[in-house]
């Protein structure tokens, strides 16, 4: 009898640890926030590597590589970077390709993943800054 308890109280654990797990699975998007951000759109790994790399004259190279599907991201002011996700971004970035190079504002839901900062937004979020 002491072996089925043991078993039964183990099926118990497993069945909390799973049940756990889907509440952190199913909560992680409820961390999300919902933000507008503000900045020059540009090709991620281009100015991570060198951050002279925005404005027009690297708006050809960045274009290139975002029609390849290389991430987009917005670069701050105050020099936050959040790269672009979610439907805005789909279709290897063609939504905001004629963006490149320019001061937009996106809303959209805003989370951190290993120390980068995301924003998930629809092509419905995003506006041109005229300065």
């Amino acid at each position: 009898m002491k072996e089925t308890n043991g078993v039964l109280s183990m099926v118990r654990i497993a069945s909390g640890l799973t049940a756990a797990a889907l509440v952190v699975a199913v909560a992680a998007p409820a961390l999300a926030r919902t933000e507008t951000v503000t900045g020059e759109l540009v090709e991620q790994a281009c100015y991570l590597k060198d951050k002279k790399n925005v404005g027009g004259s690297h708006k050809d190279c960045a274009e290139t590589c975002a029609r390849r599907g290389q991430p987009l991201a917005v670069v701050t002011a105050g020099g936050k970077i959040y790269q672009i996700t979610g439907p805005l971004a789909a279709d290897n970035n063609t939504k905001l390709i004629p963006h490149l190079a320019h001061t937009i504002e996106i809303t959209g839901d805003v989370s951190e993943k290993d120390g980068a900062l995301m924003i998930a937004a629809d092509a419905g979020s995003l506006k041109m800054v005229v300065r």
